[in-house]
């Protein structure tokens, strides 16, 4: 739920009943977004700043993540600035509303000429600030106000948030690595570390029972094309269990695992069905490879959109698309007709449970936050993904499997490999640029 608090601002001599109205309608439109208000209205520019001094104290000491100030109608710069100032360090909304038209003639109460006297000191006093301002005969924008509002909310959960990982540098990759300091100060999450050993000695305490519980419950759900070994079945299940016993315990809201040197190369197990386990059934955002800036671009996505944020990586680029897909496992979210998965091997690796399912088609927005010399950046692309041809990466045991994935358009396919900033992407379904990019810039995040 996004909370906010809702001032409604009027000049003292603007018929009281017009400027209640108007922030009763702005309020009920910001309602039916889906969020939660504590609103104060109507704050006059009295002379005895009876109206300021009541919002403050009504304000004062609440839980919530950004300030909406709904100018109504004209109001002195100083009245809002009044109140603004004791809430300085929360996002704000400058939200001017509009007249009407009132049989032939256009009626005002001259909203815009309150936030164009604003909008200036706002950026001049340093708030953190987006300006909306409704127009006359066109639906109100209370989704920007939202939307805004709903980016003030993911920075505030970001700021907490803690990232599980089991060991580090998977493969040695340098696109995976991340400045603990400069993250924690930008975007705010903390990424741990805990070692594999751990996790080896958490598995060895699951009992049979309880492994055999995860099968009967969680693994069943799955689509079989061929019967899986039973020893890989309960392999699955315990990793999941110990995973998931440790993300309890310390928080984690995502999880990485050391993929090809730790899972693969040392327990003998790839770890597919265990972070299938951990985002369907325990809800949490997964990427192999200790992809450390995948995981927090994960939970910024999640934060904005409610969906799981699931990773691709990029196979082939195309004049006007990429293939984009993966060698493990996608959520039972973005599956196209449910989870579907078969025994499968690829190279000297061991056999594990290779999940197959097909990926649902649609619009979709990838990204990517990255660090270059200090400064952090967020890649964005809004594209069409379809269903990929017939197609198998080399090394798998034939008959090869067709790994989950997408063929995805995009407007400009040189621009965007141009820019790539690493093999993996996190994709979320619809056109979510204008979310990600108020959540970046609120962050001090830059949108390339």
């Amino acid at each position: 739920m996004v909370k906010a608090a809702f001032v409604g601002f009027g000049e003292v001599n603007t018929p009281k009943e017009i400027i209640i109205e108007k922030c009763k309608r702005a309020q009920a439109g910001l309602i039916s977004e889906g969020m939660e208000l504590i609103s104060v209205y109507p704050v006059t520019d009295d002379y005895e700043e009876r109206d300021i001094k009541s919002c403050i104290n009504s304000l004062r000491g609440k839980d919530f993540d950004v300030l909406v100030l709904c100018i109504a109608g004209w109001i002195p710069t100083h009245a809002v600035v009044k109140v603004a100032e004791h809430f300085r360090e929360k996002p704000m909304v400058l939200w001017g509303l509009c007249g009407w038209i009132e049989g032939d003639r256009l009626v005002t109460t001259a909203d815009q000429a309150g936030t164009s006297a604003l909008r200036k000191t706002f950026f001049d006093l340093g708030y953190d600030f987006k300006y909306v301002y409704d127009i006359i005969g066109l639906p109100s924008r209370t989704s920007k106000v939202y939307n805004y509002a709903l980016a003030a909310t993911a920075a505030a959960k970001l700021r907490h948030a803690r990232c599980g990982m089991a060991g580090y540098r998977d493969m040695n990759l340098y696109g995976t690595l991340y400045d603990g300091g400069s993250l924690k100060r930008v975007v705010g999450p903390e990424i741990e570390t805990f070692e594999m050993l751990e996790l080896k000695q958490r598995y060895d305490k699951i009992t049979e029972e309880e492994k055999q519980a995860v099968i009967d419950e969680c693994m069943s759900k799955w689509k079989f094309l061929k019967p899986a070994n039973p020893e890989s079945m309960k392999m699955a299940a315990g990793y999941y269990l110990a995973v998931k016993a440790i993300a309890d315990e310390r928080g984690y809201d995502a999880i990485s695992l050391k993929d090809v040197d730790g899972m693969k190369k040392l327990l003998g197990f790839p770890p597919a069905p265990i972070f299938m386990l951990l985002s369907d059934e325990a809800g949490l955002c997964t990427v192999p490879e200790n992809d450390s800036l995948g995981s927090v671009t994960q939970l910024m996505v999640k934060y904005l959109t409610g969906q799981c944020a699931f990773y691709l990586e990029f196979y082939e680029f195309f004049e006007d698309r990429v293939l984009a897909g993966v060698p493990d496992y996608v959520p039972a979210e973005v599956t196209d007709g449910g989870v579907t998965v078969m025994p499968a091997a690829f190279g000297e690796l061991s056999e594990g449970i290779l999940n197959v399912s097909r990926v649902k088609p649609g619009k979709v927005t990838l990204c990517r936050l990255t660090q270059i010399d200090g400064e952090y950046f967020m890649h964005l692309a809004v594209g069409e993904g379809i269903s990929p041809r017939k197609w198998e990466e080399a090394g798998w045991t034939q008959p090869a499997p067709q790994l989950p994935g997408l063929e995805i358009l995009l407007e400009d396919v040189e621009d965007f490999t141009d820019k790539v900033m690493c093999q993996h992407y996190i994709v979320s379904y619809g056109d979510n640029s204008e979310k990600i990019i108020n959540l970046c810039d609120m962050l001090g995040i830059r949108v390339i």
